[in-house]
């Protein structure tokens, strides 16, 4: 299965890389060892991470994966927000622009807090709306809504829209028999 939509645009599409390292459709998970992890940070250039994971760090970036999916999903994160509390230091403004800036920690908390501060920065400036998580719950892929009425529900109605409709289009059938 290929996903066909095409990136978020800066910076939302790090906060979607990282909600996408995981394949659910497909059993595949970038974070699920530490080998496949320590490989994803650093293709991101996150070396420094990298070279600190641990197995302990490593579930703490599943964690904030999933409650970054939880929040985009719009439901209550309290992971998200533990986070972000932990992670974040006020915004201010820098060189004109917002900033969330990243309170000093570990490396891999550096990454969750940069991910985090992306995704509250967009928030804040009514962007990060139309990064969405696909509603099929086996999926759960993150995708960049481009639809002018800013609607979509599927990552792909190739693959998630496609199935939603059959099982209820057979959901209704098994009823009117």
């Amino acid at each position: 299965m290929v996903y066909d939509r095409p990136a978020a645009p800066e910076p939302l599409r790090t906060v979607e890389d990282f909600g996408n390292s995981a394949r659910f459709l497909h059993e595949e998970d970038a974070f699920a060892d530490l080998d496949g992890t320590r490989r994803w940070l650093r293709d991101r250039e996150w070396h420094e991470a990298a070279v600190e994971l641990d197995d302990a760090a490593r579930r703490e970036l599943v964690r904030a994966r999933e409650a970054i999916r939880t929040h985009l999903a719009g439901e209550d994160s309290a992971a998200a927000n533990e986070f972000a509390a932990r992670l974040l230091a006020p915004p201010r403004w820098q060189h004109g622009a917002p900033s969330i800036p990243v309170r000093a920690g570990s490396a891999v908390d550096g990454v969750i807090g940069r991910v985090l501060a992306v995704l509250l920065t967009e928030d804040l400036a009514g962007r990060a709306g139309r990064l969405k998580v696909c509603r099929a719950p086996d999926c759960r892929w993150l995708f960049y809504d481009r639809s002018p009425a800013n609607n979509s529900t599927w990552c792909s109605m190739d693959i998630c829209g496609a199935r939603h409709k059959m099982r209820t289009y057979r959901s209704r059938r098994r009823a009117s028999l």
